[in-house]
């Protein structure tokens, strides 16, 4: 994938990401489910400005952005737009496509949609730590992310575990989803319908 991919509207790239792949060693990930975070939106993690740990977000487009989660779970997001922006793509959920016996391991022996709908699963099921913001998704090895087949049809729903941001922002429809996949977390709310800024 290109960088030029990236650097594009994050709700678009958001979008585009379902059905590609996250490829690290032998573990193969089709993406399912993810959150759009766009600039000026105040659940965005850059909202309040650059800091220490949102500064992979502000950097190059196609880079990861890897934050731990009330200090347990590592959070995988794609950065998006143009440099200097602030803005990415939280990666929800996955379907397994290869390594199920590694994706398994890493996730205590849980198998089946409930070891990878979350974005902290699949942090877990990628062995992902902080160490690997910055990373650059479109280069070969350690972790990349490949072109798959789009989904043929997406369902759209409010982000999960907002409640600090405004209201507008909370209810918009940022979340994009496979329609018809097993490998979505939280389906209630999640709907055919377009996109609203």
């Amino acid at each position: 994938m290109t960088r030029d991919f990236f650097m594009a509207d994050t709700l678009a790239v958001a979008q585009a990401l379902l059905g590609s792949c996250l490829v690290r060693d032998e573990v193969m990930l089709r993406i399912t489910e993810v959150e759009a975070y766009l600039p000026g939106d105040s659940a965005n993690h850059c909202h309040a400005g650059r800091t220490r740990r949102n500064e992979p977000m502000w950097g190059s487009p196609g880079r990861a952005y890897v934050y731990l989660c009330y200090g347990v779970h590592h959070l995988l997001n794609v950065v998006t737009e143009p440099e200097g922006v602030g803005a990415a793509v939280l990666i929800r959920a996955c379907e397994p496509v290869a390594g199920q016996e590694t994706i398994w391991e890493r996730r205590g022996g849980r198998q089946g949609p409930v070891a990878l709908t979350g974005p902290g699963k699949v942090g877990a099921a990628l062995d992902l730590d902080v160490s690997w913001s910055q990373h650059d998704l479109t280069r070969p090895g350690g972790l990349e992310l490949r072109q798959g087949a789009p989904p043929s049809s997406v369902i759209v729903g409010a982000r999960v575990g907002i409640d600090y941001a405004q209201p507008h922002d909370r209810g918009a429809l940022w979340r994009f989803a496979v329609a018809g996949s097993r490998w979505v977390s939280h389906r209630r709310g999640l709907r055919t319908s377009p996109p609203d800024r």
